[in-house]
């Protein structure tokens, strides 16, 4: 079997029988008034943090979902756009698509609000995805693109890409690794499908996105995800996994390269009231300004004395001078 035969049929097993817990970090679903998440919705949260960020989601946009789950996360968006087919949803295992309908149906039941013609779910996967260019305005998955290989992640990335309208978003949560998984572990398929050996560091994960076009990624959240310890797993020493959560954004990358924002600021702490770069950055005395990684390096280097930069928060919020 390839890795993702293994994976569907994975999928497909927990789809029947759920694992409380299998790959989710340790946390409650995002809580919104009047949203109530049925039971059996909430023990197939097979997510490792979350996509669905309210300040992404004004003005009911057409959101395309990748891997349905438990229909989740799917609901979740629902409730921004509260619509007939406003979340299109993808999956590739039959038995998944079968207990995210169910699901749903249960939500209905449970908020007066919503009704199932709000979710679509349709067979297909990360490579093909059903939609025309530039067709929908959020494309989102969680724990899904660490199960693939580079070359695949790749293919999904750059497939999200088209489907996008211009300054659309990618939205994502996905494992990432301290340091480079061994090979006998990234060899492992059954451990790959449980999100725990495809994991690649931030380094290659944030590189890969903007290989596929995206001009600028912010990370909304960077949290203990999993410890593969020394002694189950085979390793000289404990590896630490890493849930990231983050929206790219389908918008053209400068010359300068593409906008990373991990919540640094930069802070002007010199004589003038106000420094002025000349390339668009505009600092107030002693007032922290967001800045992307690029901008903070720059600035940094330009005035090391009266510029200081501060350390990545891992949580960005949008706002800042870049």
């Amino acid at each position: 079997m390839t890795y993702l035969e293994t994976a569907a049929q994975f999928y497909h097993d927990v789809a029947k029988t759920p694992q409380v817990g299998l790959c989710c970090v340790q946390s409650t679903p995002l809580q919104l008034p009047g949203l109530k998440i049925p039971l059996p919705m909430q023990e197939m949260n097979y997510g490792c943090g979350t996509t669905v960020h309210p300040t992404e989601l004004a003005n009911q946009p057409t959101v395309l979902y990748v891997g349905v789950g438990g229909g989740l996360e799917a609901l979740q968006f629902a409730y921004f756009s509260r619509r007939a087919g406003a979340v299109i949803a993808i999956e590739p295992v039959a038995a998944m698509r079968e207990a995210a309908t169910r699901n749903l149906a249960l939500a209905a039941q449970e908020n007066p609000w919503f009704d199932t013609s709000f979710v679509e779910i349709h067979p297909g996967d990360a490579f093909k995805l059903p939609v025309g260019d530039a067709s929908v305005d959020v494309v989102a998955q969680n724990c899904l693109f660490n199960i693939f290989e580079p070359e695949d992640l790749t293919r999904a990335l750059q497939e999200a890409y088209r489907v996008l309208k211009p300054g659309g978003r990618l939205q994502m949560s996905d494992p990432i690794a301290t340091r480079p998984i061994p090979t006998h572990l990234q060899q492992d398929e059954r451990l790959r499908a449980m999100c725990l050996s495809g994991a690649l560091t931030y380094e290659e994960y944030t590189q890969l996105i903007i290989n596929a076009g995206f001009g600028q990624v912010e990370i909304r959240a960077r949290r203990p995800y999993r410890l593969l310890d020394s002694r189950t797993y085979n390793l000289e020493t404990n590896l630490l996994l890493e849930s990231l959560d983050s929206v790219s954004f389908k918008v053209d990358i400068p010359e300068d390269g593409a906008c990373i924002f991990t919540g640094k600021t930069a802070i002007y702490a010199g004589v003038e009231p106000l420094f002025d770069d000349a390339a668009g950055h505009l600092l107030p005395l002693g007032i922290p300004a967001a800045v992307c990684d690029k901008t903070a390096a720059k600035l940094a280097a330009l005035m090391p004395t009266e510029i200081i930069i501060t350390e990545s928060t891992w949580h960005y919020q949008g706002g800042g001078c870049c």
